[in-house]
């Protein structure tokens, strides 16, 4: 069995985003106090829901930067690949902790459409329009990797979902103050409930595939297999595994059945090398074997892991 250990051109730790956190953290936490100082002055469920996902975002985002340095901490004997999936539970945790809040929210909303308190609309539009500035800076502050990590996907997933909902809160400040119709404030945050559900459910499900050890999103198994049959002098290929070792780095192991062995290590160095560029595969651990042996593999069989 061979390891390929060559990530040269691959990042194996995930860049830093140290600066993009703080001030996200910051810029949340102030908007949040405004919030509820504003929302309870006002009457408005719509500002205190969107306070309490403010905070959940907060601790989301405290939880993901603490995750990204544990992610960096060394391997050792008892934990061999070190602290890296503390990124992916720390999705998931996000992702659970807002649906518990949509929950919040919604019982909550549904007791006061029965009977809606006057809300000041001109307080509550004012608020929810700092919102959408403050909201839309944080976004932006974790635009350029949330394609790489699940953690900064759910952190602007979280940020830009914030600014849309700031935008529905004013639009319907404005509508109650044009109509005095009070019940547009908890049916605001009903349909704040639903954007949060929609934009939490990609990140609950990846999240999960990611803690079960699925493949990750954007990595096609089947290609995989197929560019490790073809090569050269390979007959078979079974008990092929790729998983997520973090949210930022992905693992495989696989066995190679071929009629005669590599004289040296080029040949696994150089499949390595096509894992990682090819498709995203930094840590691939290859398993050559004869396949002309007395005893066959006991991985061989489609349905043994």
């Amino acid at each position: 069995m061979t390891h390929d250990y060559d990530h040269s051109g691959y990042s194996c730790e995930p860049p830093s985003n140290n600066a993009a956190f703080a001030i996200g953290v910051v810029l949340n936490l102030g908007f949040v106090g405004a919030e509820v100082f504003y929302g309870l002055a006002a009457h408005s469920l719509a500002l205190i829901s969107d306070a309490g996902h403010n905070l959940s975002d907060v601790f989301c985002l405290l939880l993901a930067w603490g995750a990204m340095h544990l992610t960096r901490a060394a391997p050792t004997k008892r934990r061999t690949y070190g602290w890296r999936r503390s990124s992916i539970l720390a999705a998931l945790i996000n992702a659970v902790i807002l649906l518990v809040v949509v929950g919040g929210i919604t019982v909550e909303a549904i007791r006061r459409l029965g009977a809606p308190p006057e809300v000041a609309g001109g307080t509550v539009m004012a608020v929810a329009a700092i919102g959408i500035v403050i909201n839309t800076i944080s976004a932006l502050l974790f635009l350029s990797g949330r394609k790489r990590d699940l953690n900064l996907k759910g952190t602007f997933l979280h940020m830009t979902g914030d600014a849309a909902v700031s935008v529905g809160v004013v639009i319907a400040a404005f509508a109650i103050r044009l109509t005095g119709w009070n019940w547009l404030d908890p049916a605001v945050s009903l349909a704040i409930g639903a954007v949060i559900v929609w934009g939490t459910w990609g990140l609950l499900r990846e999240s999960i595939n990611l803690s079960m050890d699925a493949v990750p999103a954007g990595i096609d198994p089947h290609a995989v297999e197929e560019y490790l049959t073809n090569l050269a002098g390979v007959t078979a290929v079974h008990d092929l595994h790729i998983w997520a070792m973090s949210t930022t780095e992905v693992a495989l192991t696989v066995h190679l059945v071929m009629a005669e062995a590599p004289r040296n290590d080029l040949f696994l160095h150089d499949v390595g090398d096509v894992l990682r560029d090819r498709f995203g595969i930094g840590h691939a651990t290859t398993q050559i074997e004869c396949g002309n042996c007395e005893r066959d593999c006991r991985q061989a069989p489609v349905h043994v892991v």
